[in-house]
């Protein structure tokens, strides 16, 4: 496993993407985004920052969405997978961040599984399995603010007041031990879904995040079917082995 990460539960790759690779990514994403606004009217303007299930067929047409899945599949972004999770990691989702049109919106603090899993649950999850951000601006952003070393250690009492906003703290408020990631388009930053972290609004923010994680059923059962590709699309792909690893666990998951 990459040893910054294994210790840090971060770290950048800078510049991996060229133009050429971002334009083609921004067009398919641009439709997307155009798309999923039209649909999710009220949603966006009230307090989004993020959509998912880009990979899906609601708003991309099939070559669109090849283009998506050939970024994904590249053996650039494969490479830098294997150094994180190194036996059959397997793709979860796709997310597009971008700046809330309520600029007065706070952003907060969080670890991505307290959406889902009890006080207890989180804490045993930091010696559990590992989901993994992989962050790609598409132009130049503030970034991420993260908490080094929170993917495998608990909250201290500041982090878990501020996080769970709890003792009159709210989740925006600073905290002392966060370092801001600066990004320009093409960085790629990899970081630990299970770490304490925030998302830093401002300039003209738009970044595709990938979701990969362990090859664990538990995970690969909330994959959306819709957002993953034919075989014929893997089969072009320089390295499908991310998708294949996934639909082979779905596949087991329903014939157990």
């Amino acid at each position: 496993m990459n040893e910054e990460y294994r210790e840090e539960g971060y770290f950048v790759v800078k510049s991996l993407f060229n133009k050429d690779e971002l334009l083609k990514l921004r067009e398919v994403l641009a439709k997307f985004h155009e798309s999923w606004k039209s649909k999710n009217i009220q949603f966006y303007a009230g307090k989004a920052v993020n959509s998912a299930g880009i990979t899906g067929t609601e708003h991309l047409n099939e070559l669109d969405r090849t283009t998506l899945f050939s970024f994904i599949g590249s053996a650039k972004m494969m490479s830098v997978l294997y150094s994180v999770i190194p036996d059959m990691p397997s793709f979860m989702n796709t997310q597009l961040f971008f700046n809330p049109v309520n600029q007065n919106q706070k952003n907060y603090w969080h670890r991505d599984p307290q959406y889902h899993l009890s006080i207890e649950e989180q804490k045993e999850a930091l010696d559990g399995t590992n989901v993994v951000h992989f962050r790609i601006p598409l132009v130049n952003e503030p970034g991420v603010e993260l908490v080094p070393g929170t993917h495998k250690r608990w909250d201290t009492k500041d982090e878990l007041d501020v996080r769970l906003e709890q003792h009159n703290r709210k989740s925006h408020e600073n905290l002392t031990t966060g370092v801001k990631i600066k990004l320009e388009a093409g960085d790629l930053l990899v970081f630990s879904a299970n770490m304490i972290h925030r998302g830093l609004y401002g300039m003209d923010r738009l970044s595709l995040d990938v979701l990969f994680c362990d090859p664990e059923p538990d995970l690969i059962q909330f994959v959306n079917e819709d957002c993953l590709p034919t075989q014929d699309v893997i089969n072009a792909l320089e390295d499908g082995s991310a998708f294949i690893n996934t639909i082979r666990l779905k596949i087991n998951n329903k014939t157990t």
